[in-house]
C-alpha cells in the first residue's frame, strides 16, 4: 500500500547534512539572522497539516468524494471481480453497480471520523518528530503520520462502515449479489468481508489525497498560505 489528508509528507526538504547545518545554527542565530528556530518550523509543519486535512479529508467526506474521485474510487475486492464480471454478463450491471456505490458511501461516511484522529496527531508532534521529518526521506512525513493514525483510524472507520451498510441497505444489496452469484451453476462460492475490506480502501484512499497536497505543497509557492508557511517552505528552496 502507498502512501490524509494533509501535507505532512512535503517536508522532507533537505539532504540530511544540510538539514543538520540548519538546526545546528538556530539556536544561537534564529533571532539575530532571520533563520527560524525549530518551535517555528514544528509550527509551520503542523499548520501545513491541518490545512491539508481541512482541505482533502473534509473532501472525502462529501457525497461522491469517493465514488466520483477516481484516484481513491473502491472498486470490488480482487475475489469479487470475477461477481462484478458474471453479474454485467447476465443482464445485472445495476446490481453490481449500486454495490459499489455503497461501498464508497460507506467510506464517505467513515472518513468523517478521521478529522479528530489528525488533529491529535499534529497536536503530539514534537520539535524531534518535526526535526527527523524534515531530515527525513522523500516518504518520512507520510510515514509519520500513517504511523501516528493507522490504527486509531481503523478502530473508528470499522464500526462505522459496518452501519452506513445497514443504514443504507449496503448489507442486503451485497447479500442480494453474494446469494445471486452463488446461485450460478459451476461457480466458487464467495463469501468475503466487505467490512475490513472498504475500511483498508478507505484508509488508503485517505493517504493517497495527503500525497497530493504533499505534491502541491512542494511545487506551488501559492499553496503557502500564511507568512509563517511562506518562511518554513521557503527553506525547501534554498537547497
Amino acid at each position: 500500500m502507498k502512501k490524509i489528508i494533509f501535507l505532512f509528507a512535503f517536508l522532507p526538504f533537505f539532504g540530511c547534512a544540510e538539514a543538520q547545518q540548519i538546526f545546528n545554527q538556530l539556536p544561537n542565530k534564529a533571532k539575530t539572522s532571520g533563520i527560524l528556530n525549530q518551535t517555528d518550523i514544528a509550527a509551520g509543519l503542523k499548520e501545513a497539516l491541518n490545512n491539508g486535512v481541512e482541505k482533502q479529508v473534509v473532501k472525502l467526506t462529501q457525497v461522491d468524494g469517493f465514488y466520483k474521485n477516481e484516484m481513491v474510487k473502491i472498486l470490488m475486492p480482487e475475489e469479487l471481480q470475477k461477481v462484478d464480471k458474471t453479474l454485467r454478463s447476465i443482464g445485472m450491471g445495476s446490481l453490481a453497480d449500486e454495490g459499489i456505490k455503497m461501498m464508497n458511501r460507506a467510506a464517505e461516511d467513515a472518513v468523517k471520523e478521521a478529522t479528530p484522529i489528525f488533529v491529535n496527531a499534529v497536536k503530539s508532534m514534537t520539535i524531534t518528530d518535526a526535526k527527523n521529518i524534515l531530515m527525513g526521506s522523500d516518504n518520512s512525513a507520510t510515514t509519520y503520520l500513517q504511523t501516528s493514525t493507522t490504527t486509531a483510524l481503523y478502530g473508528k472507520f470499522n464500526p462505522v462502515i459496518k452501519s452506513s451498510f445497514d443504514k443504507v441497505g449496503a448489507d442486503k444489496i451485497w447479500s442480494t449479489i453474494i446469494t445471486k452469484y452463488n446461485s450460478i451453476p459451476l461457480v466458487k462460492k464467495v463469501n468475503p468481508d466487505l467490512t475490513d475490506y472498504v475500511t483498508n480502501e478507505a484508509m488508503e484512499g485517505v493517504f493517497k489525497m495527503i500525497s497530493v497536497e504533499e505534491k502541491n505543497i512542494r511545487t506551488n509557492l501559492n499553496s503557502r498560505t500564511s507568512g509563517l508557511l511562506k518562511k518554513v517552505f521557503a527553506l525547501q528552496d534554498k537547497k
